[in-house]
């Protein structure tokens, strides 16, 4: 058995030590760190983070050779090899470790070093208490088995093997702790960071949530108990799948307030998240593509199949509020508008499909750049947008709907984490809905035309409508016909001196008119722009006329000419048409009840 010692020995300065213990290890033992953390696709090179590494044995200190960013060769006795790493932990992220005063927090791919050969074997993690007086009042919260572990969680732990060590992180931390049970399942929620929630809602709320997607799925669920590891701070949003458990950062005002009516759409946002992660533990971490069996975390492991993983969850992440009664079905239109819009605001899906955008999520959707807004698609939001179309389909054309393949997938796939081929999805698809699916897979995977929505909704009794931004919500009355907003095709951020233009939209008023990125935006129409934005400057002409734009190009005054046009409508919002016919009705009812 492996076994790995874990100390925190300088919070100032973010430094865990690690000692990985190799009874008999080969003379010339090959050790490395993973580039990568299952469910984030960029190769993060945690090794970067050691800051110091040497081995020794029974007789001394052993020779120890980096022969790669991330691998290391020990030559040995070949008796009992101790390695011993110290590590940088300042990445506050669910995908990193992080050391201070205040809170540990690691993931096992960050500390863990695997022993090249001994990739199956168990191991045993044992988390040293602290001495440091500032750590007296914290405590382990992780979904790893424990062997022997004091009151506060430290002690050991055990895995069955590398691939299940690295996938239980541990949050330590004077954290608040909710308990409930789902479908007699024991669950925690842990909240790191200050917080005034009222933890009898959440733990009422996510016990109808979780039972919701175990119901689907159906009982038991893969997993003994289930941990939500969770750090509330100011501003942030992020959440990473485990096993038996998931990271998530939220924002400490999305968490629901003592005596609080009503699920405002602060707390939506924090169980949307909830949701999106929970549902993973059967969509990606055992329903899984050919690609990622076994998992190599030293190279990219490419497929095409994200969007059924992160796109299939992301549109079950709302509908799951819907079913577990903890939204409304308005609630539910209004969600799965901004999902909409959020595609409809990324003129990249006329560029990239959603397979390409998949096979690319290595070097695109994890380093966005000025262009990536051009030039590609998100398959989380776009994915959904597929599974919506899919699920109508398939509800208006046959007596299947994508609920059913689902399960299938978790009954043929999951159940025994047999990895789904890359064409699987789209075969058994049309197994079970018997339709012939191509020329639907053909447009909204492989190629780049709007799905047909509107159309669509119209046949579940739901107005599908298309305005400006400032259009006003679907509790609004559309603005007049002859109403014009007008948009320059730029993103921007205030600056000291101006307005930063972040993206430019392609073939917009600015990129015909040569603006870039990085220009600093001073005025408009010889008027000065301030932090109150464009919009407000933009009311004053009509579309078709041509405005003086000033801007600083470093630090030179350019002065551009653009030509106004009316801004593209792609806000989505959708309604309720109880005037479609009984038919409509009753298939909008099957979708998503009354």
């Amino acid at each position: 058995m492996l076994e790995y010692d874990v100390r925190l020995i300088d919070l100032n300065r973010h430094l865990f030590e690690v000692q990985c213990h190799v009874p008999n290890p080969d003379q010339e033992q090959f050790l490395s760190m993973p580039s990568w953390i299952p469910g984030s696709y960029l190769l993060r090179e945690f090794a970067r983070h050691v800051t110091t590494i040497y081995a020794e044995d029974e007789d001394g200190p052993v020779g120890l050779e980096k022969l790669s960013k991330n691998t290391w060769i020990c030559r040995n006795s070949g008796r009992k090899l101790i390695v011993t790493m110290e590590v940088f932990a300042f990445d506050a992220s669910v995908r990193g470790a992080f050391l201070d005063a205040s809170r540990g927090f690691f993931n096992g791919t960050c500390l863990f070093l695997s022993v090249s050969g001994r990739e199956q074997t168990p191991s045993k993690v044992r988390l040293i208490k602290p001495k440091d007086v500032r750590c007296k009042n914290w405590r382990v919260a992780t979904a790893m088995r424990p062997v022997k572990i004091n009151d506060a969680g430290f002690g050991t732990y055990e895995a069955t093997n590398y691939d299940e060590l690295i996938d239980h992180p541990m949050e330590l931390s004077e954290h608040s702790e909710i308990a409930f049970e789902a479908a007699d399942i024991p669950h925690r929620l842990v909240i790191a960071g200050l917080h005034r929630a009222d933890k009898k809602r959440l733990a009422e709320d996510l016990k109808l949530l979780c039972e919701a997607h175990i119901d689907f799925f159906g009982a038991p669920p893969p997993f003994k108990n289930y941990l939500f590891l969770g750090l509330a701070v100011g501003n942030g949003y992020g959440g990473l799948e485990h096993r038996a458990s998931s990271s998530l950062i939220f924002c400490r005002d999305d968490l629901p307030k003592n005596d609080q009516v009503g699920i405002s759409k602060d707390y939506q946002r924090f169980l949307s998240l909830c949701s999106h992660e929970y549902f993973h533990a059967w969509n990606v971490k055992r329903i899984k593509p050919k690609a990622f069996i076994p998992y190599r975390l030293d190279q990219r492991r490419h497929t095409r199949l994200m969007w059924v993983f992160e796109g299939i969850t992301s549109y079950y992440q709302d509908l799951m509020l819907l079913r577990s009664k903890l939204i409304n079905t308005e609630e539910y239109l209004a969600r799965l508008g901004q999902l909409l819009t959020r595609v409809y605001r990324s003129p990249g899906r006329f560029t990239q499909s959603l397979a390409d955008a998949s096979f690319d999520a290595w070097d695109k959707l994890y380093k966005p750049d000025v262009n990536s807004r051009n030039a590609t698609i998100s398959y989380y939001s776009k994915g959904a947008l597929v599974a919506l179309a899919l699920d109508l389909t398939l509800r208006k054309e046959s007596s299947s709907t994508l609920d059913q393949i689902m399960q299938v997938l978790w009954e043929r796939f999951g159940q025994n984490e047999v990895g789904l081929a890359e064409d699987e999805f789209e075969s058994l698809s049309q197994e079970i809905s018997s339709l012939n699916l191509s020329d639907f897979f053909d447009t909204s995977i492989r190629g780049t035309k709007d799905i047909p929505l509107q159309a669509l909704m119209k046949e579940f009794a739901i107005d599908f409508q298309l305005r400006h931004e400032s259009d006003g919500d679907a509790t609004d009355l559309p603005r007049k016909a002859n109403h014009q907003k007008l948009d320059l095709g730029v993103c921007a951020k205030p600056s000291m001196n101006g307005l930063e233009i972040t993206e430019v939209i392609h073939d917009g008023p600015a990129d015909q008119a040569g603006l870039n990125p990085g220009d600093v935006l001073i005025a408009l129409g010889g008027l000065r722009i301030d932090q109150s934005g464009i919009s407000r400057r933009l009311e004053r002409f009509n579309a078709g006329e041509t405005v003086s734009v000033a801007v600083f190009r470093d630090d030179e005054l350019k002065e551009f000419d653009v030509t106004l046009v009316e801004g593209i409508k792609h806000t989505c919002i959708l309604r309720f048409n109880n005037e479609s016919g009984d038919e409509a009705v009753d298939r909008r009812k099957s979708w998503i009840g009354n």
